[in-house]
């Protein structure tokens, strides 16, 4: 019974919003042909009854019926639908304001009210019209960052200078990807596009940096084929991020969740993946050698913590250079910088740089950097350098707004 008065009284909300801003679109198109009025009335109405049938379906229907890209694509629709409207809204709402004061003012002016009184106070043309423009902004945009912005794959390079540097590593240049999330993609041929700008770079080593899923491992295995592309003559090291466990799903038994994460082992094994869970690798080139290590994830707040770093800094002690692959950035500051001061470089991915933001010559602005006060590209700390990946894929929003997919080269030099 809670479930149905939640529901109706959500269908509610979004009837209201629903009139309110139709009150400015029917304005505008007052003066129109009445075939274009009743064409703009039944569309508009008509989205409205197909979202009230999906909330309706996904409530009280087969979940079945939505799942993985079908159901992202769909609600993500119903929300840029219903964002949008928000700020028609804000300027909609203004004017009844501005009306509603005339309307006080006409009675002091009027000591003897009639009923004429009010009727000439009319909606503002101007403010309707910058409604349904402020409307029309978001929804264009939201819906062009799916269209091109999702794919629209960015090589970003930088050359940290390391003084320890074996000279054999000089020069050596290493492909980042991070936060893959297949389970949101719903191009197959632009994700391995993605994957061929990397290699055409070839790279000496690639690093993954966690969250190869969103849900469950399922959601990898068709795209095995494209990722298992990627590869380097010095290895392809990965880790796992916070989406890797299945912690965002209800699962039968404590078993599947188990037997979920055996699988998303395996996944990376299947492309080719060595996979560090709490582990190092050495890279060797003509009898030098630095140090790989890769730890599970380890996240502040609410995040999970199954990082070990003790057990991943084991047997490194005496390399000259170690590199860090460590999904979450907030873990650089919490553990790696006051711990490991002797940690050269972490790669870290997980903000997604909010799927949106303003970058403009050095200058970046994202709402991520609320959360996160390292969220993407390079971060310097006397001699410990931390590069956030702005990831591969997306989550939740299937689209990407001034923060496109990136793919990262990173070129180590001796200093």
């Amino acid at each position: 019974m809670n479930k149905i008065l939640v529901i109706l009284a959500l269908l509610a909300v979004l009837v209201f919003v629903d009139w309110y801003v139709y009150q400015g679109i029917g304005l505008l198109t007052k003066g129109s042909s009445a075939v274009l009025r009743n064409s703009v009335k039944y569309t508009y109405w008509g989205i409205t009854a197909i979202t009230f049938g999906v909330i309706l379906l996904y409530n009280f229907g087969d979940p079945e019926w939505f799942r993985g890209q079908s159901r992202s694509l769909i609600f993500t629709g119903i929300f840029i639908n219903y964002f949008s409207k928000v700020f028609a809204i804000l300027f909609l709402f203004a004017d009844d304001l501005i009306r509603l004061g005339k309307w006080i003012a006409s009675l002091f002016q009027n000591p003897q009210p009639s009923s004429e009184v009010g009727k000439g106070i009319s909606r503002s043309d101007f403010l309707v019209k910058t409604a349904i423009i402020a409307g029309t902004v978001p929804l264009l945009s939201m819906s062009w960052g799916i269209i091109s912005g999702a794919h629209d794959y960015r090589i970003r390079r930088k050359t940290i200078y390391l003084p320890n540097l074996p000279k054999a590593f000089d020069g050596i240049q290493i492909g980042q990807l991070s936060d893959i999330h297949s389970g949101s993609f719903f191009n197959k041929t632009a994700v391995k596009g993605g994957v061929e700008m990397l290699m055409k770079e070839k790279p000496d080593v690639v690093f993954f940096t966690g969250d190869l899923v969103n849900n469950e491992t399922e959601e990898v295995k068709e795209y095995i084929d494209i990722f298992k592309k990627v590869n380097a003559p010095l290895g392809v090291y990965s880790t796992t991020g916070n989406h890797d466990y299945g912690e965002y799903r209800s699962w039968p038994s404590v078993q599947a969740k188990n037997q979920n994460f055996v699988d998303l082992k395996e996944a990376h094994r299947l492309m080719g993946y060595d996979l560090l869970m709490n582990e190092n690798r050495m890279l060797k080139v003509d009898g030098e050698q630095i140090a790989v290590l890769g730890i599970e994830n380890w996240g502040t707040g609410r995040f999970p913590k199954y990082g070990k770093m003790d057990e991943a800094y084991k047997g490194t002690e005496e390399a000259p250079v170690k590199l860090l692959l460590s999904h979450d950035p907030s873990h650089w500051d919490a553990q790696v910088r006051p711990n490991y001061p002797d940690i050269d470089l972490m790669f870290a991915g997980h903000t997604h740089g909010f799927q949106f933001g303003i970058e403009i010559g050095d200058f970046k602005w994202s709402p991520s950097q609320y959360a996160y006060k390292q969220w993407a590209g390079m971060y310097t700390e006397g001699k410990q350098h931390l590069y956030v990946n702005r990831g591969f894929g997306y989550i939740g929003y299937p689209g990407r707004i001034g923060m496109p997919p990136e793919i990262t080269l990173i070129t180590l030099k001796k200093a």
